[in-house]
């Protein structure tokens, strides 16, 4: 039985990194009515921040020759330690057990929401590896980024997760779904490319659901 793991990263309600992933997770869902389909919304229920008592749990995992994440909680020594692997005992279990994650997640000041960071700090330790699972992040972004655009030197979002998940998670081909120039939807300044984006748009959510189709 397949498993996906789905996390919203946006502050907005109601915003288009959000439809994506809902246009992906719909469609697979719909292929797999006996999948176990599990839902996290990273900014209604944000994960708390990493504090010392993880770097002490990471500190203990460095002087291990491998890593078991299944095996991390054997680690735990101090009462500190014990309320910090209750953070990230349920979150590590949620992304062990799945084999597609999908991660719905808008572009804040050329990056990721901090609630989405959090996330992945919680459940990355030294030398993990996650191989055989896929990633797909669904994203939203107010300007344009895309190879030979002025500003595609700044997209920090695409690049900190695609090295983040090869650097961290030994996961080389985590497949990207880009809404451009959302803010053409607000502002004048991008008004007259409003028609840029809802081609960006429209092909982003029928991308979304065709890659369901093949996970």
């Amino acid at each position: 039985m397949s498993t996906l793991l789905h996390l919203d990263a946006s502050a907005r309600r109601r915003s288009i990194s959000r439809e994506l992933s809902a246009a992906f997770a719909g469609a697979w869902r719909a292929r797999h009515p006996d999948g176990d389909y599990r839902y996290r919304d990273l900014a209604a229920d944000p994960v708390p921040f990493i504090g010392e008592a993880w770097t002490e749990l990471c500190d203990a995992v460095l002087a291990l020759p491998s890593t078991d994440p299944e095996r991390l909680g054997e680690l735990v020594r101090t009462p500190e330690q014990a309320a910090a692997w209750g953070i990230i005992r349920p979150l590590l279990a949620e992304l062990l057990a799945a084999d597609v994650i999908l991660i719905g997640t808008p572009m804040y000041n050329y990056s990721i929401p901090a609630s989405l960071k959090a996330w992945l700090d919680q459940v990355t330790f030294p030398r993990m590896s996650l191989g055989e699972r896929r990633f797909v992040v669904t994203t939203a972004r107010g300007g344009t980024y895309s190879p030979g655009a002025p500003k595609a030197a700044y997209d920090y979002q695409e690049r900190f997760l695609r090295d983040f998940f090869a650097g961290h998670f030994a996961v080389a081909d985590t497949v990207f779904v880009h809404a451009e120039l959302a803010n053409s939807r607000q502002d004048p300044a991008l008004a007259h490319r409003r028609a840029e984006h809802d081609v960006s748009y429209t092909l982003a959510l029928a991308t979304a659901r065709d890659l369901a189709e093949e996970y």
